[in-house]
């Protein structure tokens, strides 16, 4: 594995990392947001080792996919288009106390684990 490729995973779980620090914190939009951040490294990770290229300046993860040029197994692909969703509203809430309600500790704690599965399914393609 590439080194910089490593550097993108290392990164990664670390966002993990700090994602479940803010939601033990209950600063749940934070956790939301490193989650998309952690898993948008993961795929510019599989993307520089499958290209050998810095990946594109690019938030979107399916755009990522795309052109890593994967179909990910259907539940992941179904979370990671469900996550990029939630990436506009955590980022700039128009309503804060709106969208606080909308992710709860509980469904945070589900977008957290799910994030790692994506991530670990990432780490086994590489």
């Amino acid at each position: 594995m590439e080194k910089r490729t490593k550097e993108w995973l290392r990164q990664a779980d670390y966002d993990m990392d700090t994602a479940d620090y803010m939601h033990q914190g209950r600063r749940h939009l934070h956790a939301v947001f490193m989650c998309h951040l952690a898993v948008e490294r993961a795929l510019k990770g599989w993307y520089y080792e499958k290209r050998r290229e810095f990946p594109p300046k690019s938030h979107r993860l399916v755009f990522l996919l795309n052109e890593i040029g994967v179909m990910p197994p259907e539940a992941h692909g179904r979370f990671i288009v469900r996550l990029s969703e939630a990436s506009i509203p955590t980022r700039y809430p128009e309503d804060l106390a709106k969208v606080e309600r909308d992710f709860t500790g509980e469904i945070v704690a589900g977008i957290l684990a799910r994030s790692r599965e994506v991530i670990a399914w990432i780490k086994t393609q590489l």
